[in-house]
């Protein structure tokens, strides 16, 4: 199988909500994902997309900022390949396109957050080179 990587452009960004959430459960209605996804394009954000064909299959969600401790970088956010895709090496190559794209835009470094009981995205993670910096804390508002 051929499989592609691209950018999914802003005015499609919603194709995405079927993957974000299937990673999240449906936690969030397709309402609230499309008003979030609407602001988020306005703010350093682009997603990245796996492809079969025209079958959207995979995605990775990608915030561009600088940081006072790493300079340039972005952080992989709401990765997600769907279930029957999974075992097939497309995260590693994902990933590396996901870099080249990164290197291409001037980052210097590569950050993610990962939800704590996903252990099969740690195991992976320690794979690609990825280290523990530190915590991620979380409070509603």
């Amino acid at each position: 199988m051929s499989y592609t990587f691209r950018i999914i452009e802003n005015n499609n960004i919603n194709s995405i909500i079927p993957l974000v959430q299937k990673l999240n459960d449906n936690k969030q209605s397709e309402a609230i994902l499309k008003q979030r996804f609407a602001e988020m394009v306005t703010q350093n954000y682009e997603c990245a997309g796996i492809f079969d064909g025209e079958k959207l299959i995979g995605i990775s969600g990608m915030w561009f900022c600088t940081r006072h401790y790493s300079g340039k970088s972005i952080e992989v956010d709401h990765v997600y390949i769907d279930d029957s895709y999974r075992g097939k090496g497309l995260g590693k190559q994902f990933f590396k396109w996901i870099y080249d794209y990164a290197k291409q835009r001037g980052c210097k470094s590569v950050e993610l957050n990962t939800y704590v009981q996903n252990y099969p995205s740690h195991k992976f993670y320690y794979n690609e080179g990825f280290e523990i910096l530190g915590y991620h804390f979380f409070k509603k508002l």
